[in-house]
C-alpha cells in the first residue's frame, strides 16, 4: 500500500454552484469567460431602473466542469449601479428572441464609472453605463445536460 501523499487535482474539488462578484476589469474578464456562450431570451433580461440594476437569467455553459458531459446551468447575471442601458440589434419587444453572449468587456470612465459592453452573436450588443463596476454571477439551479449534447465551438 502506498501512503505517500499525492497532489490534489481539479477532479478532487467540490464543484458547487458559482457565486462570483466582479469589482474591476480583471474580475470582469473571469466572469466573461464563464458566461461565454450563455443563452438568454429577451424576456429573461430586465433593467430595473428604480433599483439601478440590470439582471439576466442566463443558461450558462459550464466551462469550469471537469466531466466530459456538456452541461449548462441557469445563472443570474446581475449588474449594479446602472445608469442607462442601450441596445443594438436587439428588439426589446420580442421576448422570445434568443441571445447568445460572446463576451463582457469594460470601458472605464472617470471616477470609477464606465461602460460594460455585452457582445452578442449576430452583431448584437448591449452597452450598460454604470456608476461603478459591480457584477454578480450566481448559479441558481443544478447543472443539466446541454440540449445539444455538445460543447460550443468557435472556429479560429
Amino acid at each position: 500500500m502506498n501512503d505517500a501523499p499525492r497532489d490534489a487535482s481539479f477532479a478532487d474539488a467540490d464543484e458547487g454552484p458559482l457565486r462570483l462578484r466582479g469589482l474591476d476589469g480583471e474580475d470582469l474578464t473571469v466572469i466573461s469567460a464563464l458566461v461565454q456562450d450563455a443563452v438568454v431570451t429577451v424576456g429573461d433580461v430586465s433593467y430595473l431602473r428604480q433599483h439601478r440594476r440590470f439582471a439576466a437569467l442566463v443558461n450558462r455553459f459550464r466551462w469550469e466542469g471537469h466531466t466530459r458531459t456538456p452541461e449548462r446551468v441557469r445563472s443570474m447575471l446581475v449588474i449594479e449601479d446602472v445608469l442607462a442601458v442601450r441596445s443594438q440589434g436587439v428588439d426589446p419587444r420580442d421576448k422570445d428572441t434568443v441571445l447568445s453572449i460572446l463576451s463582457l468587456g469594460w470601458e472605464p470612465g472617470e471616477d470609477g464609472a464606465g461602460r460594460i459592453l455585452v457582445t452578442l452573436a449576430g452583431d448584437g450588443a448591449l452597452a450598460i453605463e454604470v456608476e461603478a463596476l459591480e457584477v454578480l454571477l450566481q448559479d441558481v439551479t443544478k447543472p443539466y445536460l446541454a440540449p445539444s449534447r455538445k460543447a460550443p465551438h468557435h472556429p479560429e
